[in-house]
């Protein structure tokens, strides 16, 4: 299987060889012993750390173990498994949770990769999901040649239509998951006096709507899984501790957990 990434740093192709990735002009990037490989160098990161700390996936990944989410992973996987797609890409991919699920749906044949700036969230991802190629870079300046994959995903991550057009084929698809307008507005409750509800997303330029499906279900969660989602929301730092000693007066909580899927294509 022949994979497709290219040098961060001079965007001449890539190539393995020995379990190291290396360009014409000799830049070389080594896969680590969990299989992914990191392809952002030193000089690009804004911080120390970038994207999701060890604290935050941990969160993630406790919540992703329940079964609350399962109809949106369910749902990206049987839309994208029904697509003709030799390649997939996940951008801003995290811990692997669709991914994997994406993987697991199409034929071996097709080849699948997940991108996340956190290297905490990749490497856990690699370890446990050897069918997909992972890696630590930015999605603003993926490290893929150009016209590659035939679907992008992007869940809940910023969308860079410039370079989603780069990375698609001719009629290639974005699928784009963003929060349906009563995503978690029970939560959003305990913080806002109003809460306001999400609009729908405009279409990226360069793309145009193919199909947006509104997915939403209303569950009861336990509170320490509350907890958990809190903690890997953007609005996590405006929960105080009095919060959390509301959310601990009772076992569980209604929450409402709305999605808007659109499906774009490349013009």
């Amino acid at each position: 299987m022949t994979l497709h990434y290219r040098c961060p740093i001079c965007s001449t192709p890539l190539t393995e060889q020995n379990k190291t990735l290396r360009c014409d002009h000799n830049h070389q990037f080594d896969v680590a012993k969990e299989g992914y490989v990191n392809l952002l160098p030193v000089q690009f990161k804004n911080s120390r750390q970038p994207g999701d700390n060890l604290d935050m996936v941990q969160a993630r990944r406790a919540f992703f173990a329940t079964q609350h989410y399962q109809f949106l992973q369910t749902h990206l996987a049987h839309t994208i498994s029904a697509m003709p797609c030799a390649s997939v890409i996940d951008l801003g991919c995290g811990e692997g949770f669709y991914t994997q699920a994406i993987a697991s749906a199409l034929p071996e044949t097709s080849q699948v990769f997940g991108v996340d700036i956190s290297k905490p969230a990749i490497r856990y991802a690699a370890k446990r999901y050897p069918q997909v190629h992972f890696s630590v870079a930015s999605i603003k300046d993926a490290p893929f040649t150009a016209g590659q994959a035939d679907v992008l995903l992007s869940v809940f991550a910023p969308v860079f239509a410039e370079e989603m057009a780069r990375l698609l084929k001719p009629e290639g698809h974005l699928l784009v998951v963003s929060p349906g307008p009563k995503h978690l507005y029970e939560l959003k409750q305990h913080i806002y006096d109003d809460v306001r509800l999400h609009d729908a997303p405009d279409c990226p330029p360069g793309f145009v709507e193919v199909e947006q499906l509104h997915l939403e279900q209303t569950q009861q969660v336990a509170t320490d899984i509350v907890k958990h989602l809190i903690k890997m929301t953007p609005f996590a730092w405006k929960f105080k501790e009095s919060h959390y000693q509301t959310l601990e007066q009772a076992p569980d909580h209604q929450v409402t957990f709305s999605f808007l899927v659109t499906c774009y294509q490349k013009a």
